[in-house]
């Protein structure tokens, strides 16, 4: 007995030491870790002279440079900035920036202008008279773009609340701003859509920044779910008069308020995932919500929806609703060289599209599917075989599976490089189809909005936006998808790599391409 209490004893000691020695080692790590460096640079031009003045854009950066040091930014702010006041704080965030690996953030407010698709700031010691003394007098947002870009930083981020109406006739070569992509690891944020105006606001602060500071406070929001909310704010109090816009390129998760507090800087970490049975609940919790409202008819059940559920696995077919119940009354203007995707469906549509084997490219049948009805924002195809969603959700494929919410392959408002979205649904085969997991369960699509190119199919070649998703199914179908959609609303083309994995452990592929063959629209 005293044997063995001697050694117990022993190892107790020598599992302490390695405990403590662990400890130190993950306390070494922590501390070795690359910090979260963020610095923003921050403008509000109101004093333009005459006319063109505006009420709000230097309270805006006030209060915007107040909020975002709370969040562990050091701010550069500038009001009221002249030309060369503007260039140079630009450069002097490029400095600080230079090698971190950090965050950078351009917030900007005042008078923007867009000429032959190139977006410009405006200074208050500008009084242009042509759009060449725009490009002379007023600063690129490419140069801010540009200056990040030589600092290497991880994440950008740009907010423009500088759409308001043009003081100088004669100036731009369209209203508000121009759509661009955002490059590699940016997210943008103009404060209406691109070719339209914003609200200078009637309080202290314009209509986006006040919503902007409220989101920006919320502890542990993504980026997205930040700007998603003010999105849907500023729509609802405009009555969609007003719609800010986002494209993004961001490969990281960020989120604004972590917790850290003024002037502190925390070890750069990613969000954890959640685990599957948390998705589940989430998955639960939407899925409740939207079954109680999903037949209403009042545009705010679906506005307090996405307010909760702004990125969600089922806020694209809220989204969809939403634009039917209270459509947008603006559009955006697409980026240079594009057509807007407008879902043009007729009754009396038809598409014909030849399938193939993905391996061998034979071709194994042709399907005809016609408009038959369009009703309360749903489209019956082949008297009701098929039923999809005016916005590109399916609700009952070709093989009778009936999705519930509407699977959303297409996002609900603009296509733009770069979204991304996620549609989880529950789903019910026909009765007839055999299954050992029963015939009832999820599927999710995570998909992303690839590339504007050109592509090939028996119709003839067009351009079409590429979108790559991933795929599973709670009876073991997962894989690959990638599908090409003309400006109509058209999927071209539609190239499925998926396996269906057993539970009696045998796997089957299940790859195959569609392919669309004729495109008929009645006159």
């Amino acid at each position: 007995m005293i044997q063995v209490f001697a050694v117990s004893r022993h190892a107790q000691r020598f599992f302490a030491r390695g405990l403590v020695a662990l400890g130190a080692l993950a306390a070494s790590a922590q501390a070795n870790a690359p910090v979260d460096i963020r610095i923003a640079l921050v403008i509000g031009n109101s004093a333009y002279p005459g006319t063109a003045a505006l009420s709000n854009p230097a309270n805006d950066a006030k209060a915007m440079s107040e909020q975002l040091r709370k969040l562990g930014f050091q701010v550069l702010e500038l009001r009221d900035g002249s030309r060369g006041q503007m260039t140079e704080a630009i450069d002097d965030a490029r400095k600080r920036l230079q090698g971190k690996n950090g965050v950078g953030m351009l917030y900007y407010a005042g008078h923007g202008l867009q000429i032959n698709w190139r977006n410009y700031m405006v200074p208050v010691d500008a009084q242009p008279k042509t759009q060449n003394d725009v490009v002379a007098q007023a600063v690129d947002v490419d140069a801010v773009i540009n200056a990040f870009k030589q600092a290497g930083n991880r994440v950008n981020i740009l907010v423009l609340d500088a759409c308001r109406n043009n003081p100088y006739d004669g100036t731009a070569s369209a209203k508000g701003l121009a759509q661009i992509d955002a490059v590699p690891g940016t997210f943008l944020a103009y404060a209406t859509a691109p070719g339209n105006t914003a609200d200078d606001g009637e309080g202290s602060n314009g209509l986006y920044t006040g919503y902007l500071l409220q989101e920006l406070a919320k502890p542990v929001s993504r980026i997205e779910d930040v700007f998603k909310r003010v999105r849907l704010q500023v729509r609802q109090k405009s009555r969609g008069q007003q719609i800010p816009w986002e494209s993004t390129s961001l490969e990281e998760d960020f989120v604004f308020n972590d917790g850290r507090g003024p002037g502190a800087t925390t070890p750069i970490a990613p969000l954890p995932k959640p685990k599957p049975e948390e998705r589940d609940q989430l998955f639960l919790r939407e899925k409740t919500e939207w079954d109680r409202i999903k037949q209403s008819r009042n545009p705010d059940d679906f506005y307090a929806f996405l307010q909760t559920y702004p990125n969600g696995m089922v806020s694209e077919a809220a989204q969809s609703r939403l634009d039917q119940l209270s459509k947008p009354q603006i559009t955006p203007t697409p980026v240079q060289g594009r057509h807007s995707a407008q879902r043009d469906v007729q009754v009396g549509d038809e598409v014909e599209y030849v399938y193939r084997d993905y391996l061998t490219k034979l071709e194994t049948r042709r399907e005809t599917i016609r408009v038959t009805a369009i009703k309360d924002g749903f489209v019956e195809v082949n008297g009701g075989q098929q039923v999809v969603t005016l916005a590109g959700g399916t609700v009952r494929n070709d093989m009778g599976i009936e999705f519930d919410p509407p699977l959303q392959a297409l996002p609900a408002d603009e296509f733009q490089i770069g979204k991304r979205w996620v549609s989880r649904s529950q789903q019910t085969l026909p009765r007839n189809t055999p299954t050992l997991l029963g015939n009832t369960g999820w599927v999710e699509q995570d998909m992303k909005v690839t590339a504007y190119e050109q592509v090939t199919v028996p119709a003839g070649t067009m351009y079409a936006y590429r979108v790559e998703a991933s795929l599973q199914t709670f009876s073991g179908l997962s894989g690959k998808l990638t599908y090409w959609v003309d400006h109509r609303g058209t999927i071209l083309k539609y190239v499925r790599q998926a396996k269906l994995s057993l539970p009696n452990g045998v796997t089957r592929d299940s790859s195959w391409t569609r392919e669309v063959a004729r495109i008929h629209k009645p006159r």
